[in-house]
């Protein structure tokens, strides 16, 4: 069981960190990631602010039911791209 959270978050902040520069359309794949936390959505916020600030467009896909509930308790699915 996949989960972003308080230990996964930072891999995949410094992942974004390091690839993202020039990218003007970004897919995360969320096929097998059955949760996320507070630190996840921080990640993925982050990322969404610094494409928008781009001019980029950021995507979510195959976001579970538990990670599309957290998204959806949080307002977030209004945010993010999900699809």
């Amino acid at each position: 069981r996949d989960e972003l959270n308080t230990l996964t978050a930072p891999d995949l902040n410094n992942l974004l960190e390091k690839e993202l520069p020039g990218i003007k359309s970004l897919t995360l794949d969320f096929t097998g990631c059955d949760y996320v936390s507070s630190a996840g959505i921080r990640v993925l916020l982050a990322t969404f602010k610094q494409m928008k600030a781009e001019q980029g467009k950021m995507q979510l896909t195959n976001v579970g039911e538990i990670f599309s509930e957290v998204l959806e308790n949080t307002g977030l699915d209004a945010v993010f791209d999900v699809i």
